[in-house]
């Protein structure tokens, strides 16, 4: 099996495990524990919370450690909580299933920094965007595939089926990992400590014009859409006067987006520019926050349906795009010893920002109404357009040159 395609096969296995998980928790925890929306609310924030607190300390063991062997922990680890879910789910712990939640994420956040810094060393700087748009694909498919499927085992089967499906596939990324060849992990003179390692990480971002660009615009757009996703139920049912199959229905657009944006992207990064890419996404997602604006207009109607479930095709396609392009500068200009650091600081500062673009939401759309928290949203999406436009990345009209290993 070529290196790559052994890479595909784990992406794929470990985003099926790691999507299943995410749906199958909360219809475990409401179906099987008969869980209230507070303990609910504790473990979805367990199952989050190691995007926060491992990515960083990952990020390192990336620089240090074999990257093979990262990710075989890593799988290891998905496996380990799955089992655990099931546990919980028989003796009805929910503590233990919120730890199963946290352990199985953090296993998902040092397979993505560890893919994502290893892939420079297995194919081309040129093909780059083409593996990088592969990746996102798989990642794109199973994220609009895991839902439905968790439903349909919690509805003909068990919520816990989830779990076992789950642990196939990591059971099946571990296979292909097992097939990607031994790379050690970049070597240093000097080894720092691991915070001054992190530091040094977190200090090439911040003054890194390109990274710095990337990030900011990253943080904006990220606030953005926790917000949008924080107001919508309510905006849907209310406003807009979608029944929930019509507001389901609305949403999966943005599904629909992720996955043509990944298959236009190869295209994309051959026949454009990169400046014109990394505005398009930020701009066009601005387009969908006018769309969502003037959905409330003609609520009850067709016409309100097609603006927000083009609103959310727009915020799918556009940003896709988008972060297939930026992940590979990102790729191009950190050093591989800085790779896993460089990657855990952006991922820290996205989902970071995730929280409290949703709770920004929530509470503009409590105080002073939809409407407001829509305008809210469309601001932040504008700042995400500026932090590009404002950035050399505006004038990136090739891609940088590989930085030096060291």
């Amino acid at each position: 099996m070529k290196p790559f395609t052994a890479l595909l096969g784990a992406a794929a296995g470990t985003h099926a495990a790691d999507q299943l998980a995410l749906a199958t928790l909360p219809l475990t925890a409401t179906l099987i524990l008969g869980a209230g929306p507070d303990v609910l609310g504790l473990l979805v924030a367990a199952q989050s919370a190691a995007w926060l607190l491992v990515s960083l300390p990952a990020g390192a063991w990336v620089d240090r450690l074999p990257r093979r062997q990262l990710l075989i922990a890593a799988l290891g680890l998905g496996l380990l909580a799955s089992a655990i879910a099931v546990v919980a789910a028989a003796t009805g712990a929910a503590s233990l299933l919120g730890a199963a939640a946290f352990a199985g994420a953090s296993g998902t956040v040092v397979y993505v920094l560890t893919s994502v810094s290893l892939l420079p060393s297995l194919v081309p700087s040129t093909d780059l965007p083409r593996a990088n748009a592969r990746l996102e694909l798989a990642r794109a498919i199973v994220s609009l595939a895991a839902p439905f499927v968790a439903g349909l085992l919690a509805q003909h089967l068990s919520p816990t089926w989830g779990y076992a499906l789950a642990a196939l596939g990591a059971a099946l990324a571990l296979a292909c990992v097992l097939a990607l060849p031994r790379v050690p992990a970049p070597s240093g003179t000097v080894r720092p400590s691991f915070l001054v390692a992190i530091r040094t990480g977190a200090c090439f971002v911040l003054r890194h014009e390109l990274l710095r660009g990337i990030s900011l615009c990253a943080i904006f757009w990220n606030f953005a859409f926790f917000a949008l996703l924080a107001i919508w139920a309510p905006l849907a049912l209310g406003p807009l006067g979608l029944d929930p199959a019509s507001m389901g229905l609305a949403q999966s657009a943005y599904g629909a987006g992720l996955i043509l944006g990944a298959l236009v992207a190869p295209i994309a990064s051959r026949r454009l520019p990169p400046l014109a890419t990394l505005i398009f996404g930020p701009a066009v997602s601005v387009v969908a926050a006018g769309l969502f604006l003037a959905a409330p207009a003609h609520g009850g109607t067709t016409t309100g349906f097609a603006l927000a479930a083009a609103g959310y095709f727009l915020v799918g396609f556009g940003p896709m795009l988008w972060l297939i392009c930026q992940t590979t500068v990102r790729q191009l200009v950190t050093p591989l010893s800085l790779m896993g650091r460089v990657n855990a600081t952006v991922q820290t500062a996205i989902y970071g920002v995730r929280p409290l673009g949703a709770l920004a939401g929530g509470l503009v759309a409590a105080q002073a109404g939809l409407q407001s928290a829509l305008v809210l949203i469309a601001i932040a999406f504008a700042l995400s357009a500026l932090a590009i436009v404002l950035s050399p990345l505006a004038r990136l009209r090739t891609m940088p040159a590989p930085a030096c290993a060291a």
